[in-house]
């Protein structure tokens, strides 16, 4: 059997601007690069990668591939890319292709930002924790505006470093990580046909899940469960249903639960807390209380009005 190997760790923003065929960096910390500075080479093929620091990257390379957790893109169009620290990737250059390399990347060391509100708040963005990763396609105009902000952050590093130069870096970074969010919320509701299709097959789990039975030995499908049917991270299938339904994950299975309680009530004489436990409840007042909360009436009210 082949032996797994390591992915190569890079520690340093300077190691990478080595291992690349870059100039040193100004900056030990944060760093701006041109994508048609970067040496690539087919012998790293393969090879699997992981960074110490944060990599956001704009990229548009038609031959190069890129594989980031269990899928893989093709960078033929504009897209943004994040990496927190620790995540591992591949890059892939195609043997009959020289790469034509465009774009920028931003590294930024956790450091540069440490005891700062950014420092705290960086991995809310949800974009940061894809298990499997959704990459931002750009439009032009969103394109010119972060372009725009990286375009200020270069500029400012490159100048004489002050007591100001780093917060004034961080605020750019948070205004280009805000503007991400809303574009990814944007791409959430254009990728019509792709979203619903998860959203079909989130439906296709949940009822067939509940089809089977056994909810008192395997109790309710946990987000978890369902993201990985799903081939998404809870966060980002929370993030998507929100967009398109208003709901969380959480919401559509109770939501599914709920279905399966008004039909044990409408077309059977089983006694409320024998339901419960049918339906993976220990105790029936908190089947009680979730089903009030869905659809303000009571079990017993609810079974009533079929009387």
């Amino acid at each position: 059997m082949k032996d797994i190997q390591k992915p190569y760790r890079i520690k340093t923003i300077s190691e990478f601007h080595q291992l690349r065929g870059l100039p040193k960096p100004e900056h030990p910390l944060i760093s701006v690069v041109d994508y048609g500075s970067i040496v690539h080479s087919s012998e790293f093929n393969f090879t699997s990668w992981t960074l110490d620091f944060y990599s956001i990257s704009l990229k548009r390379n038609p031959a190069v591939k890129m594989k980031y957790g269990q899928q893989e893109y093709d960078f033929d169009d504009g897209i943004l890319f994040f990496m927190a620290p620790g995540q591992v990737f591949r890059i892939e250059i195609g043997n009959d292709k020289k790469p034509e390399h465009s774009g920028w990347i931003l590294l930024i060391h956790p450091d540069f930002i440490w005891n700062s509100a950014l420092a705290k708040n960086i991995r809310k963005y949800e974009y940061f924790d894809y298990s499997v990763n959704e990459a931002l396609f750009l439009s032009e105009k969103e394109e010119v505006v972060l372009n725009s902000i990286v375009s200020n952050i270069r500029q400012e590093y490159h100048s004489n470093i002050d007591k100001f130069s780093q917060e004034i870096i961080i605020s750019h970074i948070t205004t280009l990580l805000n503007y991400a969010e809303r574009f990814y919320h944007r791409q959430f509701i254009t990728r019509k046909i792709t979203n619903h299709k998860i959203l079909d097959r989130l439906e296709e789990i949940l009822i067939e899940y509940f089809r089977e039975g056994d909810l008192r030995e395997k109790g309710l499908p946990s987000v978890q469960y369902i993201a990985d049917l799903l081939n998404v991270s809870p966060k980002y299938l929370s993030g998507l249903l929100n967009v398109l339904t208003g709901q969380s994950t959480q919401q559509h299975i109770h939501d599914k639960l709920i279905e399966q309680a008004k039909e044990r009530l409408s077309t059977t004489d089983l006694p409320i807390t024998a339901i419960a436990y049918e339906l993976g409840f220990e105790h029936s007042q908190s089947f009680s209380k979730l089903f009030k909360s869905k659809t303000k009436l009571t079990p017993v009210e609810f079974r009533r009005s079929f009387n």
